[in-house]
């Protein structure tokens, strides 16, 4: 590939832009806001200038609901060799096409399973999807020369191929990222009203599950719109088992003891269904999760501190396998909470004490 024209410059679309320039591609930007194509050429992603004439590729990089009627004008106007998309519903937009009468043989649905809670050219970055799965969707109908350049985007963007049917990864994504982007709502908006006492007393857990919440509603609202069916599915079986908790919980306020028995048991199965399913999430790198040891440190929020943590670690000859902080309430103050192999804890932990560090039992 030596030519590409990325139609659309937010998060994805720049940083697949910058990812493509990076490798040497001469990328040519458009946008329906030029505005904004100008700030993702100031920031190297390519040139808003319009090529000469086809390019190798034309990436799609438009909200769900646009997908076709943008791709079908490419398309129109011959821009390129071949063309994809990256929007993340893959069904709906293939059968828009398909209702328009268009060669769909220089065409393929992909999905990048990367992003950040930010959007615009501003957010982007050339290693956004690094290590990350790149869902593919060819057809019988589609080129092999278009499927080769899918693959060399892919690989330019250094992320992970992976292959599906197309209303296959609508499911799957539905259950993995849009049923708990509505979830994650749903609990952060139980803070909105709440009292300023009960949310200072908000610790990581809460962080972690309204971490998604904070995206963009109207990004959402494209992405829910074109894959309603298999999302509200989901939300039917969670409602359900709501409903099952509830009661549980209710029948532990009894004074009787067997509905007591009956609650415990069914808030246990809940808590265990849990267990089992998060363990299938894959662990680092996409391997099965493993089980690491944490060494928690208490450091002042202050310019540095990471950065000694890590060299210090270093010295120890321990890798840090992840690594999340805890900010204390209401003081300049955090907990890091160091994951490590378990044979290596007792070592870190040792030799962090020995260069003065402070380790929470």
């Amino acid at each position: 590939m030596r030519t590409a024209l990325v139609i659309g410059t937010g998060l994805i679309g720049t940083s697949a832009a910058l990812a493509l320039a990076q490798r040497g591609v001469v990328v040519h930007l458009e946008d329906h806001d030029p505005e904004q194509a100008r700030t993702a050429a100031a920031l190297g992603a390519g040139t808003d200038e319009a090529p000469a004439g086809p390019v190798d590729l034309a990436v799609i990089a438009a909200p769900p609901a646009h997908v076709a009627t943008v791709l079908a004008d490419a398309m129109r106007r011959g821009a390129a060799r071949g063309y994809l998309d990256v929007a993340s519903v893959k069904g709906g937009p293939r059968r828009e096409l398909e209702a328009l009468g268009l060669d769909l043989s220089a065409y393929l649905g992909t999905h990048p399973m990367s992003g950040r809670e930010k959007s615009g050219p501003l957010a982007a970055t050339g290693d956004l999807f690094e290590g990350r799965p790149w869902v593919l969707t060819p057809t019988r109908d589609t080129d092999t020369e278009v499927l080769n350049l899918a693959l060399e985007l892919v690989s330019h963007c250094r992320a992970v191929p992976v292959v599906m049917d197309a209303d296959a990864h609508d499911r799957a994504v539905a259950l993995v990222s849009h049923m708990p982007h509505l979830v994650s709502s749903l609990v952060a908006a139980r803070l909105e009203n709440a009292e300023e006492a009960a949310v200072r007393l908000c610790g990581q857990g809460i962080r972690d599950v309204t971490r998604i919440a904070a995206s963009d509603p109207r990004m959402w609202i494209d992405i829910l719109s074109a894959n309603p069916g298999p999302v509200a599915d989901l939300l039917t079986d969670v409602a359900a088992d709501l409903d099952e908790t509830v009661r549980a919980l209710r029948a532990l306020q009894s004074a009787d003891d067997v509905k007591r028995r009956e609650g415990t048991s069914g808030i246990e199965d809940v808590l265990r269904r849990g267990n089992a399913g998060q363990v299938r999430v894959p662990g680092k790198h996409g391997a099965a999760p493993r089980v690491y040891e944490v060494v928690a440190v208490l450091i002042d929020d202050q310019p540095g501190q990471l950065a000694r943590i890590f060299a210090d670690a270093g010295r120890a000859g321990v890798n840090i396998e992840d690594v999340r902080i805890e900010h204390a309430t209401g003081r300049q103050a955090g907990l890091v909470q160091l994951m490590v192999e378990p044979k290596s804890a007792p070592v870190l932990s040792a030799s962090l004490r020995e260069r003065g560090w402070a380790i929470r039992q």
